[in-house]
């Protein structure tokens, strides 16, 4: 009779007479601030999503691309509130102070704006 790790595919290595499972550790890279954020969010809201995925091998996936959306997205958002707001090397140059505290308003709110958008 098979084991469910046998039947999903899985095999076992014989060590002094005990069956290991052959497991291994996918390549993908660390996950970043976002990545960790939907994983988080699918542990807790959507618990059966998340196993699903993660017994099918697509969350590791599916978190790299949330990551990646994200960065994209709040640097595409911080370009465009940087433009419209007029925060400029000139500005950075005359005070910067005050150009570090525009662009850390402007970072805060491209993150809440991502924040709700994509994870």
């Amino acid at each position: 009779m098979k084991s469910i790790f046998e039947e999903m595919g899985g095999t076992y290595s014989d060590i002094n007479g005990y069956l290991i499972p052959n497991l291994t550790i996918s390549d993908s890279p660390p996950l970043g601030k976002w990545g960790r954020m939907r994983r988080r969010y699918l542990k807790e809201h959507r618990p059966a999503l998340y196993s699903s995925m993660l017994l099918t091998g697509r969350l590791d996936p599916h978190l790299a691309e949330i990551d990646r959306s994200c960065e994209e997205q709040l640097e595409h958002i911080i370009q465009q509130m940087t433009k419209q707001e007029g925060v400029t090397e000139e500005l950075k140059a005359a005070d910067q102070m005050e150009w570090v505290r525009r662009m850390t308003s402007i970072h805060n709110r491209a993150e809440e704006i991502a924040l709700r958008e994509l994870v």
